[in-house]
């Protein structure tokens, strides 16, 4: 059986991650593990010397009162935690899918490292509960979690709504390659329209590329069309998602090399942050 990994905080995005894996995990036959990561800071029991310049028993006392205060914050953090947790199995159990509840403490990153060895998915909010909705900032842990996993990762928009119309962001690399190949073996996007978009010059090449990918997703059964616009990727792509009205994006994210990183990377975490619909991205 293949494995979801739903990662969920306080947020509102939390009930939108719940259904994305919800609505995936029922058409494969997966179960969900709903995770909930308490970093460092919430739970930390070591007591900061606030003490100034004060003799030596009252310091000592105050220490003592301080480690109190973040043991009972540890304390707190992990009832919230498990709440968080109880709501969102209920929610995806709710949906007729097998959920279970992980709490851990630590780095989110490095905790998803050890975790994701037997997951097929890794299912994030866009923005987390310490998000700056009005500059529309990303997630803090949206980009991390992006750029470390090595498994495919749908980034969760605000609300779920079904899935009619996906819109297939094609540059030809390899982890686009790799997101039309797992689109053509995928029952969850069976009888779907599709749209293949390449955002770049209109050469033989780039139609070669683009045909190609198409052929193959007809040869799936899919109904396809494809289109060659010029201009820049990250504006192009999300006035497409928007303006017809797709249900998903699916594109390959973030180079190996640093350079290719950097600049492939930049376009990608525009992309997550510009597109009103939930990305699904390819490594």
């Amino acid at each position: 059986m293949g494995k979801i990994i739903a990662l969920v905080d306080g947020s509102i995005y939390s009930e939108s991650v719940c259904d994305h894996a919800a609505w995936v995990a029922k058409s494969k036959g997966w179960s969900v593990d709903i995770v909930h990561v308490i970093g460092r800071r919430d739970e930390s029991a070591d007591p900061r010397n606030l003490s100034g310049n004060i003799g030596l028993g009252a310091r000592t006392a105050l220490l003592n009162e301080l480690a109190e205060l973040d043991a009972q914050k540890a304390r707190l953090a992990q009832k919230r935690g498990r709440a968080i947790l109880e709501d969102a199995v209920a929610r995806a159990t709710a949906e007729g899918v097998e959920a279970h509840a992980r709490l851990r403490m630590g780095d989110l990153v490095e905790t998803l490292r050890e975790m994701e060895a037997d997951a097929d998915l890794v299912i994030v909010g866009k923005r987390g509960e310490a998000a700056d909705f009005a500059k529309m900032h990303l997630g803090s842990n949206v980009e991390r979690v992006a750029r470390s996993t090595t498994r495919p990762m749908l980034v969760a928009s605000r609300a779920f709504q079904p899935v009619k119309k996906l819109l297939v962001a094609f540059d030809g690399g390899t982890p686009a390659l790799k997101a039309v190949d797992h689109i053509a073996r995928s029952e969850l996007f069976a009888g779907l329209k599709l749209h293949l978009l390449t955002v770049g010059t209109d050469t033989t090449e780039t139609k070669r590329g683009i045909e190609g990918a198409a052929a193959l997703l007809k040869g799936a059964g899919y109904e396809v069309t494809t289109e060659i616009v010029a201009g820049e990727p990250d504006k192009v792509i999300a006035d497409r998602a928007e303006a017809h009205d797709f249900d998903l994006l699916i594109m390959g994210a973030y180079g190996h090399s640093r350079i290719r990183n950097l600049f492939i990377g930049s376009t990608t975490t525009e992309m997550i942050r510009s597109c009103k619909v939930p990305v699904l991205l390819f490594r």
